[in-house]
């Protein structure tokens, strides 16, 4: 395959910005697909019977399992072929298991097309990374990945608006049907319009003893990969056999289906780190990217999961209908999510200058101012009463939640920018897309699945207490992943500069 970085299109700086503009739709739908759940919450719940336990499963485990671990071998062919062929083709594949969504019915049904729409999206975000890297200079990516992010608040903003109006009108079944046949008429799009660029084509030009002095290097060895993929394997072999104990030996350890799937589940991550064993030796021995990494996956089980159960939570706690949900939740996610992230790249960028621990330092600090924020928007009735008497009227308190809710949503995210950039500074240009995989399967199996089922089983287990409230009390307990998140990230700040790779 020839790279089109020659070309005069691909060096055109109109183009390249509208490259980035195609990928930010195509995350939006990434985001409108994996996030219009939430939304669809109470009418799921009723359909099914489903205790918010259940709806964890479906909006975590469903998807993560499988979006987390195939994103490994797609990246890893992403850095091989054409990207834009692969992204094409997982948009086409989440699109259609998102409308699939709309025929289930039954629990299961929904569960295995969750599943779907988690492969599709799997191929969709690594290579996305990498082509922005190759289209936008060193001293532009942190924004550029901020402004590629903008696709989370605004697929979550639309996913939220569209589903919920269009569930309240006619039904949550259309609302699937009708977000995925989008996807589908996208795809086509995409292929057409956006070009493979030359990998590492914007980076800094090195000299002649440099190149030489990285042909001689010897080619890395992939021990430290295969070791993890065989740690792995052996895991997943060993709960494969369990299962297998449980079911047909009648041994009293657990449920076999879990035993079945956990042991499923890690024999896929370890095919897949076989696969991309070469980079997962790169990147294993790095301080720098475990606490990327794993500062990442501890905000984003507050930030999947707060968004992922903040719809429910208002129409529990704040008595709003589902379309006044819709509205509501929109807003809040479009503005501050957009905000958040823009800012979030461009004080790194700024920063950079002074030194490579400021991408991971500007999200720390934002972690943990958003913890307390998103307590005193939850307890707007409280705060206004501390200046009106009785506590001012439902739409005071609804206007005050909303403004507050801005900060911490923002603050939220404005990780995404600065340590997606440094992610891609910490390997070669040829191993970004593997590179970006293995940072989101630890961010996402982590952070999605834990986070969205953490807060409905922490909600079912304090509901004996709390009531309807129960939901708010989950919240509350999972603030703490923002400042186990903040303490991982000033730890990469100390780290990044010896990690870096230009």
């Amino acid at each position: 395959m020839t790279d089109a970085a020659s070309t005069p299109a691909v060096q055109r700086p109109g183009y390249r910005f509208y490259v980035l503009a195609i990928l930010v739709f195509v995350y939006m739908l990434n985001f409108l697909d994996r996030q219009i759940i939430g939304i669809l919450a109470a009418p799921l719940k009723a359909e099914f019977g489903l205790s918010d336990s259940q709806f964890g499963l479906l909006g975590g485990i469903a998807f993560a399992s499988v979006y987390s671990t195939l994103a490994i071998p797609l990246a890893w062919l992403a850095d091989r072929f054409s990207r834009v062929w692969i992204m094409t083709g997982a948009l086409a594949v989440w699109s259609g298991f998102t409308a699939l969504c709309g025929m289930a019915g039954s629990f299961g049904q929904l569960f295995l097309c969750r599943m779907g729409v988690g492969v599709g999206e799997a191929g969709g975000v690594a290579p996305a990374y990498s082509l922005i890297a190759d289209y936008f200079p060193p001293r532009q990516r942190a924004r550029a990945l901020a402004a590629f992010a903008f696709g989370i608040p605004l697929g979550t903003a639309a996913g939220t608006l569209v589903g919920g109006l269009l569930a309240a009108t006619y039904g949550w079944r259309t609302s699937f049907i009708v977000v995925g046949l989008i996807g589908l008429l996208v795809a086509p799009l995409l292929r057409l319009t956006v070009r493979d660029p030359k990998r590492g084509g914007t980076d800094a030009v090195k000299t002649e003893a440099q190149i030489a002095a990285i042909a001689a290097a010897p080619v890395g060895s992939d021990r430290v990969g295969r070791i993890a993929a065989q740690i792995m394997l052996g895991v997943g072999a060993g709960a494969l056999l369990l299962a297998a104990l449980i079911h047909f030996a009648g041994l009293a350890l657990g449920n076999p289906l879990v035993f079945a799937f956990g042991g499923l589940l890690a024999v896929v991550i370890g095919v897949s780190l076989m696969i991309a064993r070469r980079t997962a030796s790169f990147v294993i021995p790095k301080p720098s990217f475990w606490l990327l990494a794993l500062g990442a996956a501890s905000s984003s089980v507050c930030g999947y999961g707060v968004a992922g159960w903040l719809p429910l939570f208002f129409m529990r706690s704040f008595d709003l209908t589902l379309a006044q949900t819709s509205w509501y939740y929109s807003g809040i996610a479009m503005i501050g999510g957009v905000l958040g992230i823009w800012l979030g790249g461009a004080i790194a960028d700024r920063l950079s200058t002074r030194g490579k621990g400021a991408y991971p330092l500007t999200p720390a600090i934002a972690f943990l101012i958003s913890a307390p924020c998103f307590i005193l928007a939850m307890n707007s009735p409280w705060l206004i009463g501390l200046v009106l008497p009785g506590g001012g009227t439902n739409a005071q308190q609804l206007t005050l939640a909303f403004l507050i809710f801005l900060l911490p949503t923002g603050l939220n995210l404005a990780w995404l920018g600065p340590i997606t950039a440094a992610v891609q500074h910490l390997v070669p240009a040829a191993m970004r897309s593997t590179a970006s995989a293995l940072f989101l399967l630890i961010n996402n199996l982590l952070g999605l699945a834990v986070g969205f089922y953490y807060f409905g089983w922490m909600s079912d287990l304090l509901a004996p207490r709390f009531g309807e409230e129960s939901l708010r009390w989950a919240i509350y307990t999972g603030m703490g992943f923002y400042l186990l998140a903040a303490v991982l990230l000033i730890g990469a700040s100390r780290t990044l500069k010896r990690d870096w790779v230009d």
